[in-house]
């Protein structure tokens, strides 16, 4: 029972993030959404038992692509869309 709640939170706030991360104008604040999506995403790995893909979740996407993509909006000015 407490699994499935749980899960069920898990859930909410990974639909939660993903409506966030499309739903902003901002870049810098859509990244920051996905970040967070990311993250969560790779708890919830980790909580289901795969160690190792929530591990390379949380290495690969939050660490370096999230970076990378905070790096380039930081450069390029990061303009809202119109």
């Amino acid at each position: 029972m407490i699994f499935t709640l749980i899960e069920i939170i898990i859930g909410i706030i990974l639909l939660i993030m993903a409506m966030g991360s499309i739903g902003q104008k901002d870049v810098l604040r859509s990244i920051v959404f996905l970040m967070f999506f990311l993250f969560v995403l790779s708890i919830n790995f980790i909580y289901l038992g795969a160690t190792l893909i929530g591990a390379i979740e949380l290495l690969v996407y939050v660490g370096a692509i999230s970076a990378l993509m905070v790096f380039t909006v930081m450069i390029t000015g990061g303009k809202e869309f119109e």
